[in-house]
């Protein structure tokens, strides 16, 4: 459900848990937010995200956000790293005027991609970060290369290892993260 508006994903889940005769999605949400509220501001950051948009950042190439998450959330979870974000061209959240549909609609990418300086930047020009399977197919709608990040993914002899999965062509395998970014 990663990438989903709240509202769908709220209805998925009251609905495949069983707890939508005891609990409305929208009654769901307002207890969720109270959760958020208080977990969101001790947000940790990605293993290795840090190496990479500093890496980034120092070789001149130009780096954004475009996240489905809303501006209030998005502060919440970002406000113990604003060294980290100062360093993007500009972020496009889920509550922007241009994001009319959520991914895997392309709308926030494209967004992204029309704020850069010098006017928008052609889509295959654009590689994608993203953890959400939605996300990448918002990227591939787009017309964007992408990488996929997996969380926590448990694989024999690697125990709480994240992998990515590279969609730029000529990269079909899978690699550790700290062997991608060292």
């Amino acid at each position: 459900m990663m990438g989903k508006k709240a509202i769908e994903a709220a209805r998925v889940f009251v609905e495949e848990t069983g707890i939508s005769d005891s609990l409305t999605a929208e009654d769901f949400l307002v207890e969720r937010e109270e959760m958020l509220q208080k977990m969101f501001p001790t947000s940790d950051l990605m293993p290795g995200s840090s190496r990479l948009i500093h890496h980034l950042h120092a070789n001149g190439i130009p780096i954004c956000v475009a996240t489905g998450t809303h501006t209030r959330h998005f502060d919440l979870k970002t406000q113990r790293h604003g060294e980290l974000f100062s360093l993007m061209h500009h972020i496009v959240r889920g509550d922007d005027p241009e994001v009319k549909q959520g991914k895997p609609s392309p709308d926030i990418f494209l967004a992204a991609a029309n704020r850069f300086e010098g006017g928008p930047v052609d889509p295959q020009r654009i590689l994608v970060f993203e953890d959400a399977p939605s996300g990448v197919l918002a990227a591939k709608n787009a017309g964007m290369s992408k990488v996929q990040f997996f969380h926590m993914v448990s694989e024999p002899g690697l125990p709480n290892s994240c992998f990515i999965r590279f969609g730029v062509s000529g990269y079909g395998s899978r690699c550790k993260v700290g062997q991608f970014i060292s």
